[in-house]
C-alpha cells in the first residue's frame, strides 16, 4: 500500500490504462457470460449497487424480487405448484453455488434414509459424465462424496444415460444429467436416464433421484424445444440448477437453484430469518452479496417476457447455424457440436498434422477473438475442439467476420513451417529412442574405461 494518497483522477486514469490491456468481453467467444445489457437495465444495477442483499429487513422489496424471479422460473421449468403455492428456491451467485446447494440436500436426505434404516452413511456418491463442470468435482471434494463419471467415447461426448444407471448403487445420492454441455452445447437425454432410472429404482427398492445441471440451456430449452421433456415433467427430477449470468441476460453473478417440492429441499439445512412479521427461509453457502443482479435478472424477465425470450434465442440459434455453415464451407474442419442445443459451434481440424486448434487459437487472437481451444474429457481425449459461444451480442456480421478471420489464419499456417513435418512423428519418435540406447552405450563404455584404467593403475603399483 503506498504511503501517501494521489489524486483520484490519477487513481482512475492508472488503473483505466491497465485495463485497457484486457481483452474486449464482447469478443470473448470462450465465455457463455453475458456481456451487455440494456442501458436502463445499467441504471437499475447501479442504483443498487450499494444494497446488501442480505439485509433483508433494510432492502424487503429486493427480497420480494427475488421470490418473484423463483416464482417465474419454477413455472418456466415446470415445477407442480398450485395456483397459491410458492415455489422453493433460492439465488445464488451462479451455477457453482447452486450445485453446491442442490448437492448439500441430496446428501442430507440420503443420509436422513440410511440413518432411519440402520445402514452406514459414510459412502455417498454422485453419478455424472466426464463432461461435468469442474464445479462438480469441487462439490465431491470438498462435501466428501465420492465423483462416479460416466467416461466419453468417439464421436459421443455427453453422459450415456444407460452406463450412467448401471453405475447407480444404494450410495448413490443423485444422478447429475448436464442440459447443455459445456464441451459442445449438447443437451443430454434426461427423458431417457429418467425411464432407466425409474426401473432400477422399482426393480431395487431404491430412490435415487436426479438433478438436472441447466445452467447453459435452462434459459434455452423452454423457448426454444418446448416439447423436450428434461425439467419437473419428470417424476424423479428433484432440483434443477440455472445461471441467470448466461442466457438468462444478465452480468456474471447471479444463478438459481429450484427444488421440485419442499420435501426435497431438508428443513434442517434452511435458516429463518423473522423480520416485518413474516418468515424468510435462507440457504446459501456465502452471507453479503449484492442486490444489483436480482434486481436486473427481475428487470429481464419482465422486460422481455416469453415472446422475448424466445426471439432472442431464436436469433442466437440462427446466427450459430451462419458460422457453423461458413467453416463447413472452408473445408478444413469438423463440426462436433450439435444443431439442436445451446447456441455454440464446436469445431476441430479435418487435418491435424501439420498444426493443430491451439495455434488457430492463438493466431486468432491477433483479430481480437478470444476462441478456446481445449482437449475432451477421458476417454476422447485424443479430439481437440475450438469453440464458439453465440451470445446475445454475437450478430450476424460478426459471425462472418469471424469466419473470414479464421480463413486468414489458416492460410498463415499453411505458409509456415510445420511444428513437426507431416509423416516424420515416427521418424522422430524412433531417432529419439535410437539415441537414448546410443547414451546407455556410451555410459556403459565410459564404465569399463574407468575400470580398465583403474586396473592397469593398479598393477603398475605393485
Amino acid at each position: 500500500m503506498p504511503e501517501q494518497s494521489i489524486p483520484k483522477e490519477a487513481a482512475y486514469q492508472i488503473i483505466n490504462d491497465e485495463l485497457m490491456l484486457d481483452g474486449n468481453p464482447r469478443l470473448n467467444l470462450a465465455s457463455f457470460v453475458t456481456t451487455w445489457m440494456e442501458p436502463e437495465c445499467d441504471k437499475l444495477i447501479q442504483a443498487s449497487v450499494n444494497k446488501n442483499y442480505v439485509d433483508m429487513d433494510e432492502y424487503p422489496v429486493t427480497t420480494e424480487l427475488q421470490n418473484r424471479c423463483v416464482n417465474i422460473i419454477a413455472h418456466l421449468f415446470n415445477a407442480p405448484l398450485g395456483d397459491s403455492e410458492t415455489a422453493v428456491g433460492v439465488g445464488t451467485v451462479g451455477s457453482s453455488e447452486a450445485i453446491m446447494l442442490a448437492g448439500l440436500a441430496f446428501k442430507r436426505r440420503w443420509q436422513n434414509k440410511m440413518k432411519a434404516a440402520g445402514k452406514p452413511c459414510d459412502k455417498p456418491n454422485i453419478v455424472t459424465g466426464a463432461n461435468v463442470q469442474v464445479c462438480w468435482e469441487k462439490f465431491a471434494r470438498y462435501f466428501e462424496v465420492e465423483l462416479k463419471e460416466v467416461k466419453l467415447s468417439d464421436g459421443y461426448y455427453v453422459m450415456d444415460p444407460q452406463k450412467a444407471v448401471d453405475m447407480v448403487d444404494e450410495n448413490t445420492i443423485c444422478v447429475a444429467a448436464i442440459l447443455g454441455s459445456t464441451l459442445n452445447g449438447e443437451f443430454e437425454d434426461v427423458k431417457l436416464l429418467n425411464d432407466l432410472l425409474t426401473k432400477k429404482n422399482a426393480e431395487t427398492g431404491w430412490d435415487t433421484p436426479i438433478h438436472v445441471d441447466a445452467a447453459s440451456g435452462g434459459f434455452i430449452a423452454p423457448f426454444l424445444y418446448p416439447e423436450l421433456e428434461w425439467d419437473f415433467r419428470l417424476p424423479l427430477v428433484k432440483s434443477i440448477n440455472v445461471s441467470g449470468h448466461k442466457y438468462g441476460l444478465v452480468y456474471a453473478g447471479i444463478g438459481w437453484c429450484i427444488w421440485r417440492t419442499k420435501e426435497d429441499l431438508p428443513e434442517e439445512l434452511i435458516f429463518h430469518i423473522n423480520y416485518l412479521g413474516a418468515d424468510q427461509p435462507t440457504f446459501t453457502l456465502n452471507f453479503s452479496k449484492g442486490s444489483s443482479q436480482v434486481i436486473a435478472q427481475y428487470y429481464q424477465l419482465i422486460r422481455l417476457g416469453f415472446e422475448g425470450y424466445k426471439n432472442i434465442m431464436e436469433n442466437c440459434q440462427e446466427n450459430a447455424m451462419v458460422l457453423k455453415q461458413g467453416l463447413e464451407k472452408t473445408g478444413k474442419f469438423n463440426i462436433v457440436s450439435k444443431d439442436n442445443g445451446v447456441p455454440l459451434v464446436a469445431f476441430s481440424l479435418k487435418d491435424s498434422s501439420r498444426h493443430n486448434e491451439f495455434e488457430i487459437s492463438d493466431f486468432l487472437r491477433r483479430f481480437g477473438w478470444i476462441v478456446p481451444a481445449y482437449t475432451m474429457p477421458p476417454d476422447a481425449q485424443h479430439v481437440t475442439v475450438l469453440r464458439v459461444v453465440i451470445r446475445e451480442d454475437f450478430s450476424r456480421t460478426l459471425a462472418e467476420r469471424l469466419v473470414l478471420d479464421i480463413e486468414k489464419v489458416l492460410h498463415e499456417l499453411d505458409a509456415l513451417p510445420a511444428r513437426v513435418p507431416s509423416g516424420d512423428l515416427a521418424a522422430l519418435a524412433a531417432a529419439e529412442e535410437s539415441e537414448r540406447v546410443m547414451e546407455k552405450k556410451r555410459q556403459v563404455i565410459s564404465l569399463w574405461k574407468r575400470a580398465v584404467l583403474a586396473k592397469n593403475k593398479t598393477n603398475g603399483v605393485c
